[in-house]
């Protein structure tokens, strides 16, 4: 892989931490900057970036276009946009700019997996995109769990519940914790979904693997190596 510079425009310190621990892994050099996009790109330009995340508020998302046509340029940097899930039914993306975006609540992994794919296209999956359990292998750059070579057939949130426990092992986390990390701030269903997620993340495994993910009574669910 090769070294990138990325801008993060936000004014929100819990994101930015957020992605500076993302960020941690990957060999990206990275600025902050609390400043209207716009007017941080006629400050900074663009021409030393790789990528650009941008925290699109209400206000932010109508800047799209403005903020597009700002960036293009034969070397334009790629755009990374941070959405609130009450604002995906009116999001207009760019059509000349690579970009991707994501919704405010999603898991670091995911938030991984897309950066990874904009600061490095084409390039395969590196070590650290690999978790490994016995005869179990936890793709995070494909969404794919593998059991003796085999996948297996889960749903997105099941594999999110699955990946979120494994890369937190032998920490236990409340059926409502699990809904905030893994279902995101929106989700207002009951917390016993996290039950059914979890007999039907176990019945998937089988029953050498299934024995790692435990319950605590009273409190929650851990993955134990």
């Amino acid at each position: 892989m090769h070294h990138r510079n990325v801008l993060v425009s936000t004014r929100q310190p819990e994101l930015a931490h957020k992605l500076k621990n993302i960020f941690s892994n990957m060999d990206v050099e990275v600025r902050y900057v609390t400043a209207p996009i716009l007017a941080a790109l006629e400050e900074l330009g663009s021409c030393e970036f790789d990528l650009i995340v941008l925290d699109g508020d209400r206000e932010t998302l109508t800047e799209i276009g403005r903020v597009e046509k700002a960036l293009f340029e034969d070397d334009a940097p790629s755009l990374f946009i941070i959405v609130p899930p009450e604002q995906l039914a009116t999001l207009r993306l760019p059509v000349r700019l690579q970009h991707d975006f994501i919704t405010r609540s999603a898991l670091d992994i995911e938030y991984q997996v897309r950066l990874h794919q904009l600061l490095w296209p084409g390039e395969e999956a590196g070590s650290a995109d690999f978790v490994r359990v016995g005869s179990l292998t936890l793709n995070l750059a494909t969404y794919q769990v593998k059991v003796d070579g085999t996948t297996l057939d889960l749903t997105y949130l099941e594999y999110a519940l699955l990946a979120f426990l494994i890369t937190h092992p032998g920490r236990t986390y409340s059926r409502d914790a699990l809904l905030r990390r893994v279902w995101g701030f929106e989700y207002y269903g009951g917390s016993r979904t996290v039950d059914v997620h979890v007999r039907r993340v176990r019945s998937k495994l089988g029953p050498d693997l299934a024995g790692h993910l435990e319950t605590v009574r009273g409190v929650g669910y851990l993955w134990n190596m």
